[in-house]
């Protein structure tokens, strides 16, 4: 899986997002212009001792983006979608993108996208979910829908058996 942030503005947000990557084994794709600096205490923070294993691309611009990763189809995650995130069928390596938090992902890109636009159901005028968050959604219906390929399922006790009784 492949989560991509187009210009995240909260470092706590792409720490915390960097984490739920390496949990996962996806990749994670950071568009510039950025709101802070990689090496900003604050990402370190949110994404503890994980981001050293962190598997993450920087990209100058969309386009250099879409360049460099030959063009792939991308579900544009936004609150402007008709369809819920659940009506799709992620592949395997598919591209799941996230705007930046203050405005989301720009309109003339989901208009050229508009096939491949999702959204989270919420109720109200809430304007959005945290991005950390709406990345941790939507990426574990993907992962689902692939039987959660090369992922730990069962975890264990550390003093007791399941078992016992």
């Amino acid at each position: 899986m492949n989560i991509v942030l187009l210009e995240p503005e909260i470092p706590a947000n792409t720490g915390n997002i960097g984490r739920t990557c390496v949990a996962t084994n996806t990749r994670l794709h950071l568009i510039e212009p950025m709101g802070f600096k990689l090496n900003e205490k604050q990402i370190k923070r949110a994404g503890l001792d994980y981001w050293k294993d962190l598997d993450y691309v920087v990209y100058d611009s969309y386009e250099d983006f879409l360049k460099k990763n030959n063009y792939p189809k991308i579900y544009m995650a936004t609150t402007k979608a008709l369809k819920p995130y659940t009506h799709v069928k992620y592949e395997p390596d598919c591209f799941i993108m996230f705007g930046k938090e203050s405005a989301g992902i720009p309109e003339e890109i989901l208009l050229s996208n508009k096939e491949n636009c999702i959204r989270i159901p919420m109720v109200g005028n809430i304007r959005s979910l945290n991005l950390g968050n709406s990345v941790a959604i939507i990426l574990y219906e993907a992962l689902r829908q692939n039987n959660f390929e090369g992922m730990k399922l069962q975890g264990e006790l550390h003093t007791h058996k399941w078992n016992e009784v």
